[in-house]
């Protein structure tokens, strides 16, 4: 599994479904501690990063949204409902939904956007080869 952190998420999700060969629509699945109303200004720049690169929802991208809305004891099965809806990677607005993530899976790829520092929390060994650190699993 690969851990990426990144300042331009709309920019790693698409590297990363680039990376798939699928016949069927790229499928993200969106994972946050925040509700929808919370998230709507930072959504919609995501969803603009991805048209602007050519992907578009419901055409050939599925968005699966996972709002914890303020509610922590809800993030923990989230990620495992990611999992089997087989989405192409997980995208983890901070630490919480990063770790809950991690938890999830070893195959499918993380994209964390936050403003935490990754290898300091021991979620990464580094940042130039981020690799999930499984000490802290």
């Amino acid at each position: 599994m690969a851990l990426v952190v990144l300042g331009s998420t709309a920019r790693g999700v698409v590297a990363v479904a680039n990376a798939q060969t699928v016949a069927r629509p790229a499928r993200i699945g969106l994972l946050s501690p925040v509700g929808p109303t919370e998230y709507t200004a930072a959504a919609d720049a995501f969803r603009q990063g991805l048209r602007d690169r050519g992907y578009i929802e419901g055409k050939n991208l599925t968005v699966e949204y996972r709002w914890a809305a303020g509610k922590s004891e809800r993030l923990p099965g989230f990620p495992a409902e990611l999992v089997r809806l087989k989405v192409d990677v997980i995208v983890a607005h901070g630490l919480v939904a990063a770790l809950a993530a991690k938890e999830a899976t070893t195959t499918i790829p993380i994209v964390i956007v936050s403003t935490f520092d990754p290898v300091r929390s021991g979620l990464v060994s580094s940042l130039a080869r981020p690799i999930p650190n499984r000490s802290m699993s």
